[in-house]
């Protein structure tokens, strides 16, 4: 009966516990299902990132072209009202010119007396109106004086009976006209207005003065400024190779006309290869200027003069604003994908969770019902019993205790792991991300004074800290996947001017002393480490070292170096307050900081002396109170001074 009943109880448990797997098994989703959910999400989650990113870009784009226009407009009207008024300036000194006596003398009378106190004459009004040329023609079109005399291209003696400016004078109206001169072939502004002879309408000659616009073309060539005529010719531009060329297809008649009066001295005319791409309210178009999609674009600006009837056009590049629009259509992609990881490492975590606590009700479930039918199996084993259910219990506790260890190793792997990238990124990025906005704000006030050579440097400086901040992301994994250290070589004083550079904003009120091996101009001491992974932990001990001396009065940091048998000892020093002795020896661990919350993560110094320790060296801390007597860089420094407090960092490297 015994055993029946044991047999009974045997079978019993069985078709629960698979129940219970067989329940696990239908609640799971078909792989399939799984993949057609993350793809489908994927797909939204991209749709979504396009989207934001294109609204982004063409809000930036739209912004700096608005900003772009109102500095066209003022830039376009201040230059309008110069050209306007050194035009006014000279309109009435023809008239004048031609009602005093010596000119009146020598069209009447062209003997050598008359025409020698003329051209004196015309030679002291020129200089004294900072004219050009002024000059006399008479009605046949001959030049009689001139203020050039002197000169071996005198005006004197040439004719000019063709040019339209003398024409519409003979007519008794005032001449305006903008040509090549036809004996000096130099670019003028030609005013000219009829003389007539005292008392009465009888013309007898064509005062001109001629003025030289070539000012306008010294104009910045980064922004091009042209100003064309009522035929659409460009005859006055800050880019040279645009002159002579049309805005539109001048007519054969016109084309003709402007040939006949020799106004260009029979350079050829072709249309400017510019095409509209824009155009924009008010008198704003975006054009673009040469061949193929790659042309420069430009925000062309126009302002029409009124007399004469030209037109003023100022081209404001684009590049500036597709630049900005690309960064901050970047920026918000970069914005939206973390957000994403976020929300992605939040969806796992409370998944696996949620599993966890299913699994162990169920677990608890099993054991259960294990617990029974072990009891009700040794019913009979009375002596037995008590030590079979003790080992049982202690197993369970032993696998409970296991599992949940096994659980927070796998947890904490985790959450190590994906801090220690986000946090690595930030912290090596934020002192090239400085260096890039300091180097962006003096482009800007360079490029504002027209010092283009200064901005060169800077942009090539910013294309350098870009392709550094590259590298930094690449280099990053290092300190969770140690590498096998290699025989890179780098030059110490030249990773170190490097770092000094980078961090001279943050210098400028700190007293800094370098050894003459790593500060001289001709400095050069080699290491066994690579160049970047070098600069790394220098922009670290550095930076570190300014937080602690900014506490003081006269801030100071020092910068040493101690040769020694097959290493070098690289030693940065400081006066600030020092290392307190329970900070000490938790200083190199990862996310250990005594920094605010925001200022700092507590990831520089634990991957600085894991560089050191890829290639072979040290990194070390002390309190200056605890060192003995190092000869700095020169005696009786401010070093010397402050050497009774402070804190110093000693890095050791291989020598190459």
């Amino acid at each position: 009966m015994n055993t029946a009943k044991h047999r009974t109880t045997d079978a019993s448990p069985q078709p629960s516990l698979r129940g219970a797997y067989a329940t696990i098994a239908e609640s799971s989703f078909p792989e399939s299902a799984h993949v057609m959910r993350r793809l489908l999400v994927f797909i939204v989650l991209a749709a979504a990132l396009a989207a934001a990113c294109a609204l982004t870009w063409n809000i930036a784009w739209q912004r700096g072209i608005d900003e772009l226009r109102r500095n066209a407009a003022l830039r376009v009207d201040r230059t309008t009202s110069t050209l306007k008024s050194t035009l006014d300036r000279y309109e009435y000194l023809p008239y004048l010119l031609s009602r005093h006596p010596f000119i009146q003398d020598v069209l009447d009378d062209p003997n050598a007396p008359n025409i020698a106190r003329a051209n004196r004459y015309l030679e002291d009004l020129n200089g004294r109106a900072r004219a050009t040329v002024t000059y006399i023609i008479r009605t046949n079109g001959l030049c009689v004086a001139a203020s050039n005399w002197r000169a071996p291209d005198t005006f004197v003696g040439s004719e000019y009976q063709f040019r339209p400016y003398f024409i519409d004078a003979a007519q008794g109206n005032t001449g305006r006209f903008f040509g090549l001169g036809t004996v000096s072939r130099e670019p003028g502004y030609y005013i000219s207005q009829p003389v007539y002879r005292e008392g009465t309408r009888e013309l007898t000659g064509v005062a001109v003065v001629k003025l030289n616009l070539e000012w306008l073309q010294s104009a910045d060539a980064s922004e091009p400024l042209i100003v064309t005529d009522d035929h659409g010719v460009i005859f006055l531009s800050s880019v040279p190779a645009w002159k002579y060329h049309t805005v539109r297809p001048l007519p054969k008649n016109i084309e003709a006309s402007v040939f006949a009066t020799r106004q260009y001295a029979q350079q050829t005319i072709t249309p400017l290869p510019l095409t509209v791409v824009k155009s924009l309210p008010g008198d704003a178009q975006i054009v673009r200027v040469g061949a193929g999609r790659n042309a420069p674009s430009y925000l062309a600006t126009r302002r029409s003069i009124g007399e004469p009837d030209w037109q003023l056009t100022t081209m404001a590049p684009l590049d500036p604003v597709e630049s900005a629009a690309r960064t901050s259509a970047i920026v918000t992609g970069l914005v939206l994908v973390s957000l994403c990881l976020l929300a992605f490492y939040w969806r796992m975590r409370r998944v696996r969770v949620r599993d966890m606590i299913r699994g162990r009700e169920m677990l608890q479930t099993a054991y259960a019902e294990l617990n029974q039918r072990v009891a009700e199996r040794t019913a009979d084993l009375s002596d037995a019993n008590a030590q079979l259910t003790k080992e049982v219990s202690e197993r369970t506790r032993a696998e409970q205790d296991l599992r949940a260890a096994h659980d927070e190793l796998i947890q904490a792997s985790k959450l190590a792991a994906l801090g220690q990238m986000a946090a690595g990124i930030t912290h090596e990025l934020n002192q090239p991300l400085a260096a890039l906005r300091s180097f962006s704000d003096n482009t800007r006030v360079l490029i504002e004074r027209g010092d283009q050579v200064a901005a060169r440097e800077n942009l090539e400086a910013i294309a350098s800290l870009t392709e550094r901040m590259g590298h930094i992301t690449n280099q990053l994994k290092l300190f969770v996947a140690k590498a096998r250290p290699r025989n890179a070589r780098t030059d110490v004083a030249r990773a170190l001017r490097n770092v000094l550079a980078m961090l001279r904003p943050r210098m400028q009120n700190v007293a800094l002393d370098v050894a003459p091996e790593l500060g001289g101009e001709n400095a050069s001491v080699f290491v066994r480490c690579e160049d970047l992974r070098l600069e790394q932990v220098l922009i670290n001990l550095i930076g570190n070292a300014l937080d602690a001396a900014a506490s003081c009065d006269l801030p100071h940091i020092s910068i040493f170096i101690d040769m020694r048998d097959g290493a070098i000892e690289l030693i940065v020093r400081d006066n600030g307050p020092g290392i307190p002795a329970d900070v000490l020896p938790r200083l190199f661990e990862p996310f250990f900081t005594t920094k605010e919350m925001g200022h700092g993560l507590g990831l520089g110094l634990a991957i600085s002396s894991a560089i050191a320790r890829d290639y072979g060296g040290t990194l070390v801390a002390r309190n200056l109170a605890a060192v003995p007597e190092v000869d700095g860089p020169e005696g009786g420094t401010q070093a010397d001074a402050d050497r009774s407090h402070g804190a110093e960092f000693v890095l050791t490297l291989r020598r190459a």
